[in-house]
């Protein structure tokens, strides 16, 4: 067996060191050869198998690495025996030389594939070498001819020689010359350069630094040009430094042309744009920052709390907030506000640069410049949020709690304008803005209201009741509180007067703003070259207010008393002509009925649609306070003047009415405490019960029970529901959506309340006018049993009329005191009227036995009554006349219709209807106690409804 393993070992060690096979001509090998069956593996060539060959390149890319190998020292043959292992395997051995066979024939055929094709090449290129070769023989033949005939010529011509070394001594000094003038140039370009850079000419510096630099690399073998190259290079370093130092100035004056300047720098010194940007954004941001510092320090009173504060990092600018004095405060707020302004107007015009722009013709530089604008328009929330941010903290470490209206006005038209600053800016609606300013006016404006309430409560308390003598012209709108909400009333109101917008009015829809100040929006045009929206008209311009009459106007009215009754009133009867005359004639005024209280009123409620105005979020809660002015108003008017009604009101007070003085009662008024009550805690939002005024006096019948001041009193308070009318539109539009209904309610009970009041205060006057009891006695006194109808009415009648005409007398006499318009006058008379018709009807149902001939007399005494009332009063028809005439025909009903009368007229009482049936069957005592049980009936129902 190892005589069989010597033997395989020599032929495989022969077979390598065989020469490589000549390649056949027709380039055949042994893999064109196919035999059909192949027993055993045998190491001859001839008798290897090509079935199941892998293809060429598997084959190539198959061979080791070795193979390639480019060292000599490696031996291919102890390679392959080193692979060997220690145990042989034959059938093995055979794959393996099939294997390298099938490598050495690929390589071969392709070695033979690439000679064939890179043949003609190679030829090419040897024809190439031998022309070469031929054409060096040529030029070493000049050279030596040429070498040949120079020493020829330097053996005769040596002083030419000398003339020509001089030529070239010349051109070196030429050479040299251009050089120092070259080195003179660059030292020249540097002091250019400077000067170009100090003109602000950045793009023309830079360029001359890079020609400058340049040519001075071809010089750098001078040690003087080495260092001014570094010079030149310092140079271009410090240009950053410089741009960034512009860049920060532009933060608060942007120049075009100066941008344009930097921006074609900056494209020269090869930085990107969006680079450029953020560096912007950066000096924006550290110029709110440093503004915001030295502004407030500034109104600091003391130096020690930057001392104190240097290490509180953030905590520094609240703290300087802190200690600004409060007088500090508002110049602070404006000074700040101003500065603001003017980085946020930079940074606009910024934008508009690159907005105004056309877009550039390189691909690359124009895809810069939209990312540009992109980051800049996204940066314009972050500028506008840490400005808002600086402004709210300035606002909430503020005491605004004793500061006076027009001053925390002032502050909400300064904070209102920013905020319009913000929204033309980025769209912002400024919520750390609003957030801050809304925090500081609820706590401003719960006192605020609380002191009105109290002055308003002193204001009725003193109130004499005397008209405010203002001119017929007179309108809200031409008081100083109401000036910044005139030309927003006339777009939210159609019925304004078109005078009040003459040319010649200072307000105009298309030049003023919410806040009461000039033109509303464009501030970054407006403002572009010079000034701020903070500088001017954010204070309100005092306007001289021409509403009251002058002294020598004449006036119809009057408010001195009349010292004693006219002489008609002595006369024992009016002559019925003349108080005709006079009835007719009554004084129809256009005249403003309102007093001093009611004035005031007025004017604070121009204050309250200010800061409703300027405090959106908080709106509502300020309209509600203002609206308990006139709830409060509303309340004094019935406490003072309503509550000594001797009769009875049920008919006189409409169900809103009722309803309103309920809930102001509930809701508002609370009793003054008793005096030794030391725990006593006023609740919040209300008013202790006013007192009227002890000089008014309302007892004196000569006076009508003080007629002229309670026509005052609901009158003014009517005027006063008018102008809330009148704005009622304006308010919804200032309150949120979801409280709309909330004070559209207000308006439908509250307000409509004021006329209704009307009706239980002059019925106050009435019925004490009338000495009802008197009548009532005369009434008793007549009877009712006559037979025949008499042709003469009662003498009662003639009492009642006496009393009408004494009435309308003394009504005239305040009216020469006192404007009573239509209204007051029907309201006057109707409530006459419904005093004198339920008195009748209460004097006949006490008639204890009434005949025909008595039912007849009492449709005679109220015929009578009605065409004297008629012709005084000039009412037609007289009011409740229906509820005597069914009344008095009531008697002549049958007893069954009878019972269906009582059941449908529930307008009279019990009473009115037991007399009734007591004369009507007073002869039929069984109907009589049937009709009792139905009226009995009524009267439980009644009740329990």
């Amino acid at each position: 067996m190892s005589h069989k393993m010597d033997e395989f070992k020599q032929k495989i060690l022969s077979l390598l060191n065989k020469q490589p096979p000549k390649i056949p001509s027709m380039g055949f090998d042994d893999s064109n050869y196919h035999f059909s069956q192949i027993p055993t593996l045998s190491i001859n060539s001839k008798t290897v198998q090509d079935s199941d060959r892998p293809a060429d390149q598997d084959i190539l890319e198959g061979i080791e690495a070795a193979y390639f190998s480019m060292d000599e020292n490696l031996d291919i043959c102890r390679f392959e025996l080193t692979k060997l292992p220690e145990i042989l395997d034959c059938d093995q051995i055979q794959r393996d030389f099939k294997n390298l066979k099938q490598q050495h024939s690929v390589v071969s055929k392709k070695v033979l594939q690439l000679i064939l094709e890179h043949q003609n090449s190679c030829n090419k290129e040897f024809e190439n070498v031998q022309e070469v070769l031929k054409q060096l023989q040529t030029t070493l033949e000049l050279c030596r001819e040429s070498r040949k005939q120079l020493a020829i010529c330097g053996n005769q011509f040596s002083a030419s020689l000398g003339i020509l070394a001089n030529y070239r001594k010349h051109k070196l000094a030429q050479r040299l010359l251009g050089n120092l003038n070259m080195i003179k140039n660059l030292h020249n370009f540097d002091k250019r350069c400077q000067e170009l850079l100090n003109e602000e000419d950045f793009a023309g510096a830079i360029m001359e630094l890079k020609r400058c630099q340049k040519i001075a690399v071809n010089y750098r073998h001078f040690s003087c040009v080495a260092a001014l190259t570094y010079r030149l290079q310092e140079t271009l370093d410090n240009t950053d430094t410089k741009f960034d130092r512009i860049l920060a100035q532009m933060c608060y004056h942007f120049d075009n042309a100066r941008y344009s300047k930097l921006q074609a720098a900056y494209d020269l010194l090869e930085k990107s744009r969006v680079a450029m940007i953020d560096n912007i954004h950066v000096h924006y941001i550290t110029a709110i920052y440093n503004s915001s510092i030295n502004i407030v320090t500034s109104y600091v009173a003391s130096a020690d709390i930057l001392d104190s504060s240097e290490n509180s990092g953030k905590n520094l600018y609240k703290t300087l907030c802190q200690s600004v004095p409060q007088e500090c405060f508002i110049p602070c707020l404006f000074q700040l506000c101003k500065v603001l302004f003017k980085i946020v107007l930079s940074y606009h015009q910024l934008t508009n640069w690159y907005n105004n722009r056309e877009e550039e013709e390189n691909t690359e530089l124009r895809v810069e410049f939209n990312m540009s604008k992109q980051k800049l328009e996204h940066n314009l929330v972050k500028i506008w949020d840490d400005v808002q941010r600086k402004v709210s903290s300035l606002l909430l470490n503020a005491d605004l709690s004793m500061y006076k209206f027009d001053q925390f006005v002032q502050v909400l038209r300064v904070v209102h304008r920013l905020i319009q600053v913000g929204e033309e800016f980025c769209a912002s609606k400024s919520e750390d803005l609003q957030e801050s300013i809304r925090k500081q006016s609820v706590c401003y404006f719960k006192n605020y209201h609380a002191q009105r309430m109290e002055e308003l409560k002193i204001f009725m308390e003193n109130e004499m009741w005397e008209i405010c003598p203002v001119k017929s012209s007179f309108d809200i709108l031409q008081l100083q509180e109401f000036r910044s909400v005139k030309v927003n009333l006339k777009t939210y109101k159609h019925t304004i007067q078109p005078s009040l917008y003459s040319n010649n009015s200072t307000d105009c829809s298309s030049c003023h703003s919410q806040d009461g100040s000039s033109i509303i929006g464009n501030y970054f045009v407006r403002y572009a070259d010079h000034g701020t929206p903070f500088d001017t008209n954010l204070e309100q311009t005092i306007i001289e207010e021409d509403i009251l009459v002058a002294e020598n106007e004449d006036s119809h009215y009057h408010s001195e008393d009349s010292e004693e009754e006219s002489e008609e009133l002595k006369k024992e009867f009016v002559d019925e002509d003349n108080a005709k005359s006079k009835g007719n004639n009554r004084p129809e005024k256009n005249c403003s009925v309102l007093t001093n209280t009611t004035l005031s009123v007025l004017r604070q409620m121009g204050n309250y649609l200010q800061m409703s105005r300027l405090l959106k979020p908080i709106s509502y809660q300020i309209i509600c306070s203002m609206n308990q002015l006139f709830d409060f108003y509303l309340y004094c008017v019935h406490l003072f003047f309503a509550l000594d009604l001797t009769v009875s009101g049920n008919n006189l007070y409409t169900e809103e009415l009722s309803n309103t003085l309920r809930k102001i009662s509930d809701n508002l008024i609370i009793e003054p405490p008793i005096q030794d009550s030391q725990a006593f805690t006023m609740p919040e939002g209300r008013v202790f019960k006013p007192k009227m005024s002890e000089v008014i006096d309302l007892k004196s019948p000569e006076k009508l029970h003080g007629l002229s001041e309670r026509i005052i009193a609901v009158e003014s308070l009517v005027f006063l529901s008018k102008q809330y009318e009148f704005l009622q539109e304006y308010l919804e539009h200032l309150v949120p959506q979801t409280n709309r209904i909330m004070l559209q309610q207000f308006f439908s009970q509250n307000v409509v309340s004021a006329s209704h009041l009307r009706r239980p205060v002059y019925m106050s006057v009435i019925a004490q006018a009338f000495d009802l009891r008197q009548i009532l006695i005369s009434m008793s006194k007549i009877n009712w049993e006559v037979r025949d109808v008499m042709s003469q009415h009662n003498s009662y009648i003639d009492t009642i009329l006496r009393e009408v005409q004494i009435f309308q007398l003394r009504l005239e006499e305040v009216a020469k005191k006192v404007p009573i318009t239509s209204e007051v006058y029907n309201v006057l008379w109707e409530s006459t009227a419904h005093v004198i018709t339920h008195t009748l009807v209460q004097g006949f149902s006490e008639a204890k036995k009434c005949t025909n001939g008595g039912r007849a007399l009492m449709q005679l005494d109220f015929t009578q009554f009605l065409s004297k009332f008629e012709k005084i009063s000039s009412l037609r028809p007289v009011p409740h006349k229906e509820y005597v005439e069914n009344y008095v025909k009531a008697f002549y009903l049958p007893d069954v219709e009878l019972e269906s009368w009582i059941r449908e007229h529930k307008e009279y009482s019990s009473k009115h209807l037991f007399g009734l049936v007591s004369c009507a069957c007073q002869n039929n005592k069984k109907t009589r106690q049937r009709l009792f049980l139905v009226i009995e009936e009524n009267e439980k129902s009644n009740f329990n409804r």
